[in-house]
């Protein structure tokens, strides 16, 4: 079942495609204005040249026909500054939207990095779309001028619901990230004299011999306590280890009982014969000797 964190994310994702669909008409319209524009102003001049636009006309008539460049000094220049500022500032809410590059703009224009909410965002939209929308335009560019003021509106109410959380609530690479904590994860036990990292490093058949090994260890010391954390770390070599070991069917012979090496070697006690000279032979004469 899908969480409201999956529903905030989608919900946000969608007003980020509206608003990118938006930027992309102001952009298309701005150009398509400016075309008009110059169009209208040199007809307007052609006529002035010709003289079919009198002193008069030139009074009466606030805007140029056809166009929303003001009858004034240096009405040309402006409206098409005007017109150039917008698109560099559809642009930028573009790049902003995209999330690139997010360095950036979280060091020259923090208010449209990753570190900051929606509402900056949609402040600079209700201003563009509200310059627009302040000029007789025609139909394409009225729409796309309105359609920007509306995402602009939704972009501020979020920016106050969420705050500068709403960026990352609606990050993909953060959702992948946040999405790997759903999935079970299991802790191993971890042992200080088994070296695991040097095995996880091998082949394939040494590293399935590696966790062969560690499984058999693992299960001969949770046998003896030494793999619980709310126990002692082991029973030792005395006679506790020597109760558990019999409790668990294992026998513990006696070592034989060896002198160390640094003690000399014993040497034979020396024979009667060799401490004391052989005697000479004796002869006894008998009654019978001649």
């Amino acid at each position: 079942m899908i969480g409201a964190r999956a529903y905030i994310f989608f919900a946000l994702n969608v007003v980020r495609f509206l608003s990118i669909v938006s930027i992309i008409l102001v952009f298309a319209s701005s150009i398509f204005v400016m075309v008009k524009d110059i169009e209208a102003v040199n007809s307007f001049d052609a006529a002035k040249q010709s003289g079919n636009v009198t002193a008069q006309d030139l009074v009466d008539c606030d805007y140029i026909e056809n166009s929303t460049v003001p009858n004034q000094i240096g009405g040309v220049f402006w409206a098409v500054i005007n017109r150039l500022l917008i698109i560099f500032q559809v642009i930028i809410l573009f790049l902003s939207e995209i999330g690139w590059p997010s360095a950036f703009f979280d060091r020259f224009f923090p208010v449209l990095g990753s570190n900051f909410g929606l509402g900056a965002l949609g402040i600079f939209q209700g201003l563009i779309g509200a310059a627009v929308l302040s000029q007789h335009v025609d139909d394409f560019s009225l729409v796309s001028a309105f359609f920007m003021f509306v995402v602009g509106c939704m972009n501020m109410l979020l920016g106050l619901i969420f705050r500068e959380s709403a960026k990352s609530r609606r990050s993909i690479t953060s959702w992948r990230e946040e999405a790997k904590g759903i999935l079970p994860t299991t802790n191993l036990p971890s042992f200080a004299h088994l070296d695991l990292n040097r095995s996880a490093t091998s082949g394939s058949g040494r590293s399935f011999a590696s966790s062969t090994v560690y499984e058999e260890k693992r299960k001969d010391l949770a046998e003896f306590g030494a793999g619980r954390s709310n126990s002692r770390a082991g029973y030792g070599f005395g006679r506790q280890g020597e109760k558990a070991a019999g409790l668990k069917g294992f026998l513990i012979s006696q070592p034989l009982q060896t002198l160390p090496r640094y003690a000399a070697r014993p040497t034979s006690a020396p024979s009667q014969s060799s401490r004391s000279p052989s005697p000479e032979p004796r002869f006894a004469s008998s009654d019978t000797a001649v």
